[in-house]
Formats: C-alpha cells, sequence, structure tokens
C-alpha cells in the first residue's frame, strides 16, 4: 500500500487555497499538510512539513511563482511542483516559462464554470491524476519495466528493420514534461531535416502556440502552431492546437494538416493515437513514431498502428522522462525499437530519417 501523498498547496488568493484544499482532501491518498500565501512562506514551511509535492500559484506578491519554483529547485531538486495558472495569454507564458525554471507540470484554473463545487471538481479531475502520477508514478513503473535497449516484436509480429532513408514523417507524441524535453529535443535537431515533424504536446489552447513560438526561437526548426489545411514541407516542425485533434491526408504529392473537433480520446484532445492512426494510413511504414515522457497512455493505440503499417517506434527512456506512462505503456506492449534517454533522440531520428537534407520549410 502507498503511503498517503503530503501536499503543501501555494497561493495568494484565499478562496483558491480553500478550493484546492477541499478539493485534495476529498481523496484519501492525498494529505494537503499546510498552505502558503506566497512562496517565501512556502520556502519556511517545507521543512515543517515535509511535503511530497506542491501546487505553485504564479502571481503572488514579495515572492511570486516564478521565483519560487526556482529557489525550490536549487533546495529540493527532485520534490515535484504543479503551476496552477490562469488560462490567458500572459498565464501561459508565465507557466512554460516557470516549466523551464523546473515545474513538473501544470494545470489552468477553473474560470467561468458557474459554481465553487464545479470548480472544485474539475481541481479533483485534473489536479489529482497529476499529483498521483508525479509521486507514485515512477515507483509504479519501475516495477514492470523491461530492461531498455532493442525490442523484439510481440509475438507473431513481423517487423522490418529500421532502414536509414525510408522514413517520410515524423509523428511525436508528449505529455507531463513535455515543453522541456521538445526543448532538448528541437535544439538538437537540424533545421534541414528532410522531412516535416508533427507533434502532439497535451496542452489547452494558447499554450500551444506560444510552445511553438519558444521552440522555434531556441531551435533551428521552424515550428509552427499547425492550422487547418497546411502543407507539410521538409524540415519545417507542426503542433497540433489545443483542443483540437491533428490529423494528415494526402492529395497527390501534397500532404497536408487537417484539425477537427472529434470525441476526445485518451480523454485528450489533441490526442495522439489520432496522429498516428492517420499518419499510419497516409506515410504507412515510412513514418517513424516518437513517444516521450508523458502520463497515461495516450499513443499505445497509435504505435500499434505504426507498427501494423511497419514503421518503426522509438520510445524515451524512464531515467530521462519526467513521468514514464505513455512510453512505459508502449514498452511493455513491447513495440518499442530502440528506448533512448533524452540526450540520444534526436541522433536517432537524424540516422533514422537518413541522408539526404531538405531545403528550408
Amino acid at each position: 500500500m502507498m503511503p498517503k501523498i503530503r501536499v503543501l498547496v501555494v497561493d495568494d488568493a484565499v478562496v483558491v487555497r480553500r478550493m484546492v484544499t477541499e478539493a485534495l482532501a476529498s481523496d484519501p491518498d492525498i494529505e494537503v499538510v499546510g498552505t502558503a500565501a506566497n512562496g517565501k512562506i512556502a520556502l519556511a514551511k517545507i521543512p515543517q512539513v515535509a511535503p511530497d509535492l506542491l501546487t505553485m500559484d504564479i502571481e503572488m506578491p514579495e515572492m511570486d511563482g516564478l521565483e519560487a519554483v526556482r529557489e525550490v529547485r536549487k533546495l529540493y531538486p527532485k520534490l515535484p511542483v504543479i503551476m496552477f495558472s490562469t488560462l490567458t495569454e500572459r498565464g501561459a507564458s508565465a507557466t512554460l516559462e516557470a516549466l523551464a525554471r523546473g515545474a513538473d507540470d501544470y494545470v489552468t484554473k477553473p474560470a467561468n464554470v458557474g459554481s465553487v463545487s464545479v470548480g472544485r471538481e474539475r481541481i479533483k479531475s485534473e489536479l489529482i491524476p497529476k499529483i498521483k502520477s508525479l509521486v507514485w508514478g515512477r515507483y509504479m513503473a519501475k516495477a514492470a519495466a523491461p530492461s531498455p535497449g532493442v525490442r523484439n516484436a510481440v509475438p507473431g509480429r513481423v517487423v522490418a528493420p529500421i532502414v536509414p532513408g525510408t522514413v517520410e514523417a515524423v509523428v511525436i507524441g508528449v505529455s507531463t514534461g513535455g515543453p522541456n524535453a521538445l526543448a532538448t529535443l528541437f535544439s538538437e535537431l537540424p533545421g534541414d531535416l528532410r522531412v516535416p515533424i508533427l507533434v502532439v504536446q497535451h496542452m489547452p489552447p494558447i499554450f500551444t502556440r506560444l510552445l511553438a513560438e519558444r521552440l522555434t526561437a531556441n531551435s533551428k526548426v521552424k515550428v509552427r502552431e499547425a492550422t487547418a489545411g497546411d502543407l507539410l514541407t521538409p524540415g519545417g516542425a507542426w503542433i497540433a492546437p489545443g483542443d483540437y485533434h491533428m490529423v494528415v491526408s494526402r492529395n497527390g504529392l501534397e500532404t497536408r494538416v487537417n484539425l477537427n473537433k472529434g470525441m476526445p480520446e485518451n480523454s485528450c484532445r489533441p490526442a495522439v493515437d489520432v496522429l498516428f492512426k492517420s499518419a499510419a494510413q497516409v506515410y504507412g511504414k515510412k513514418v517513424l513514431a516518437v513517444i516521450m515522457t508523458g502520463m497515461g497512455q495516450d499513443g499505445l493505440n497509435g504505435c500499434t498502428h505504426v507498427k501494423d503499417a511497419g514503421g518503426p517506434v522509438i520510445i524515451q527512456d524512464e531515467a530521462s522522462s519526467v513521468v514514464w506512462g505513455m512510453p512505459g505503456a508502449v514498452s511493455r506492449a513491447n513495440l518499442a525499437d530502440r528506448t533512448l534517454p533524452l540526450n540520444q533522440l534526436a541522433r536517432e531520428i537524424v540516422r533514422v530519417v537518413g541522408p539526404g537534407l531538405a531545403k528550408a520549410a
């Protein structure tokens, strides 16, 4: 039996502290061991209450969430922090900066939900799974994880070796820990890769556009938030916009992005499974699937479609993942051809894509 998760709630608003505390207290596996009205108070309380995780507001007096995250990372490098942000341009930008400074994940504050009880229920549904995933997930994954390395196929499945130069597109699925992992990956990719890259990162609207802009600013790859009808060209990258599934379609020699508001899959929209299934249908064995850090198992079904089409699958290893949910699910299903640390993923993608450089996208 796992011990209770001890949480310290940090927010300058009394109403929000109460709402979060009540939502978390409703779960028998979680204990709120303290609250703090700003980062300075939180830092003083950490040694007193010994939390397993912090929830952290961004805009607070005296010491805001950004400064607090930086200090927490200096003093407690492995203490998980979940940011509690507003679904606004300013809130999204600050959240991405907090993640860059070391926060592990985030949830957005309920807005226009009609009542305190509805807001509390939304906090429960979104925050509690992330808390459990960050605190418990790594231990649960270790118990079931096979050793890293080259994988054999599921019995009865015939899989061709990864042949460099045969790939026509790279599709990436990522969630918890994704912004930082993508920043590392794209910073190591060349700007003239001869194939397009398509990414599903579980994020709401506004966040995905700002993430694309941050990735472009810090890499050689031009990363765009996808819009309906975008023509996929070599060397560029497209991120599915928040609240839209992203799929690809081919007409003659042209391959384009399409967006839709179909039902969420794995409680996600955009969903990795939707993109990967679409890519497998369009590219067949010439699509490379990459699953990176993230909670849940979105991407498992999509990787099955990629493998059925004869395409290769690469996953991020457990040690370099914030949460090994998504890649771990693919690993346990024995679908991964390679399991690699984050700092080796770009090199493997370049190797698999093979020689021949693209014109700038």
